[in-house]
């Protein structure tokens, strides 16, 4: 009987490997996907890190772009200053050579003026001695109770005769005062009533009235009125009646009220001339001070706006209250807006054989 070979390699063996290999595939596969799942768990939170740090290199390179951009900033900035530093000493150098120029001008001015104060010492000795050799003559005093200093050579006033025995003096004290301009009118009409007095162009009538009672012989009487949509005496309680214009103090006190008077409201020139019908006896000489044609009559105006026709209806019914027999002599200030004005005050000049001269700015 044939005996059986054994093989090794027989079906329970390979059975048996295949078996193992499986179990080690599968171990594998168990180890695999724990390890993977821990090294998702670890490398997590490095990528983390790694974001973080790298979102922080990011932010240090922005602040590292500024840093020198505020580098760059700052050097131009000195270099600026250090230009305008060097422009500042040579300025200083400057006004140094400057100051040692004049001091050496103001040296020598002063030793001028020395010898000018010499010279005159010595010219006042020998006035004296010419007036102790020459008798004294008793001079007439002058006919002028007050002076007014003006600029320069600006102390006249041409063809204006401050005579009469009765002088009038007549004040425009409206609003239309405060200034040259409606617009500047406008503004200055609503400010305190200290700064209104103070405005440059009403400032200039008071001088001017100032410097007509310097004039006013001391043998004649006066009257100083100012109008709006009122007429009356700048001093209260004197309306119709005449003042000394031989009395200083009064010629004082009367022009220092003036000073006083805040320019407001409108112009009636018919209340004005109205208001010379009430001096007894009546003026012989009027000075009127205006800048322009009148904006309300007889009745008070409907609007607030009065067109240059009706200002001129409005004077020419003032004009009609005028009394007769005296001069008017009209000193007009300029005004904006009114070009009517001078040809109807000089017409009224005219007719009354007086005036009309309208003063610069920087008068008297």
């Amino acid at each position: 009987m044939r005996r059986r070979t054994t093989n090794v390699f027989s079906l329970s063996f390979l059975d048996a490997m295949t078996c193992g290999f499986g179990a080690v595939v599968l171990f594998f596969m168990v180890i695999n996907a724990a390890v993977g799942t821990r090294a998702d768990l670890v490398t997590g939170d490095l990528k983390a890190e790694v974001d973080r740090l790298e979102q922080e290199v990011l932010e240090g390179h922005e602040d590292l772009v500024e840093l020198r951009n505020s580098a760059r900033e700052v050097d131009q900035s000195q270099a600026q200053a250090r230009g305008l530093s060097r422009q500042i000493i040579e300025n200083i150098e400057d006004l140094r050579v400057e100051l040692a120029t004049y001091e050496n001008t103001t040296l020598a001015s002063e030793e001028h003026v020395n010898r000018l104060m010499a010279d005159l010492k010595s010219l006042e000795e020998s006035h004296r001695r010419l007036s102790a050799a020459v008798p004294e003559v008793e001079e007439p005093p002058g006919d002028r109770l007050r002076s007014f200093v003006g600029d320069g050579d600006r102390q006249y006033l041409t063809g204006l005769k401050v005579g009469g025995q009765r002088i009038l003096i007549l004040v425009d004290a409206s609003a239309s005062m405060l200034a040259g301009t409606i617009v500047n009118i406008i503004r200055r009409r609503n400010l305190p009533d200290a700064r209104k007095i103070q405005a440059k162009k009403w400032r200039q009538a008071v001088s001017t009235v100032d410097w007509v009672t310097t004039q006013i012989p001391q043998s004649s009487r006066f009257q100083i009125y100012t109008f709006n949509e009122t007429a009356g005496s700048v001093v209260p309680g004197t309306d119709g009646q005449w003042l000394d214009g031989g009395d200083r103090d009064v010629l004082d006190d009367a022009v220092g009220r003036l000073g006083r008077v805040v320019p407001e409201k409108g112009a009636n020139l018919y209340r004005a001339f109205t208001a010379i019908q009430g001096l007894s006896p009546a003026p012989d000489n009027v000075i009127l001070l205006v800048d322009g044609l009148p904006t309300q009559g007889r009745t008070s105006p409907r609007s607030t706006t009065v067109s240059a026709r009706e200002r001129l209806k409005l004077f020419n019914k003032a004009v009609d209250q005028l009394p007769r027999g005296f001069p008017v002599n009209v000193i007009l200030f300029p005004m904006e807006g009114d070009p009517k004005a001078p040809s109807a005050f000089w017409q009224l000049a005219m007719a009354t054989r007086g005036s009309l001269l309208s003063p610069s700015e920087d008068w008297p």
